[in-house]
């Protein structure tokens, strides 16, 4: 996969914001291009639920984000730095990150575990 220099470092600052919940939910993928996050609840589907992660696309670097699916007033007061960067309702697109823009998924990522904490997903 041809990406432009940037993503590999785009991809590892946002692993960075999902590395400190290792512990508590289980590594699905975990390679140069993509790294993902389930909990160890059963969804619907009677698969392990999906967390998050972070992925090299063509364009882009993805982080997918299921919290704020499953609780959309997460996304409340959010910047619409962050915003823009939405694309469906649990996935944000990036080809550069600020410290602004990494802080603010920072907190985004722990309010999310901590409102899956709470319906004991995790």
């Amino acid at each position: 996969m041809t990406t432009t220099p940037d993503f590999p470092v785009v991809f590892d600052q946002l692993k960075a914001i999902l590395k400190p919940y290792e512990p508590r939910l289980s590594v699905t993928v975990d390679s140069s291009e993509g790294y993902s996050l389930d909990t160890h609840q059963l969804g619907p589907n009677k698969k392990p639920m999906f967390f998050g992660a972070a992925v090299i696309k063509k364009n882009y670097v993805s982080f997918h984000l299921m919290p704020v699916y499953v609780h959309p007033e997460l996304l409340e007061g959010i910047s619409d730095q962050v915003r823009k960067r939405m694309q469906g309702k649990s996935c944000f697109n990036f080809k550069t990150l600020d410290a602004d823009t990494l802080a603010e998924l920072r907190q985004l990522t722990e309010r999310g575990f901590e409102a899956f904490r709470r319906d004991g997903l995790v």
